[in-house]
């Protein structure tokens, strides 16, 4: 059970993919318009209901409930052995040394 008031993100369909306007590209029209929201929970629910949230500037929405406490899952990849020499490479001609 989600309670009310908790953050989430929730997920609409927007318009189908047949819904969509015939001046876009041809692998964008065969996908449908999506929107992914994040927002304040205004009563209890389950993942998978459909649920009204309402944002931080107080828009309200509704959708899917897909996640609790959302996060960001994104980063700039492994390290780069070469970067590293690189970075010394140019604090040396910069610089003139390491800092």
């Amino acid at each position: 059970m989600v309670k009310k008031g908790e953050w989430v993100r929730i997920h609409k369909v927007i318009l189908k993919a047949e819904q969509r306007t015939g001046k876009l590209p041809e692998d964008t029209k065969k996908v449908p318009l999506e929107m992914w929201t994040k927002g304040y929970l205004l009563a209890d629910a389950q993942i998978g209901d459909e649920v009204e949230i309402e944002s931080v500037n107080g828009r309200h929405e509704t959708g899917t409930l897909i996640e609790v406490n959302p996060y960001y899952e994104h980063d700039f990849g492994t390290c780069v052995p070469e970067l590293l020499k690189i970075d010394k490479q140019v604090r040396e001609i910069i610089f003139g040394g390491e800092q």
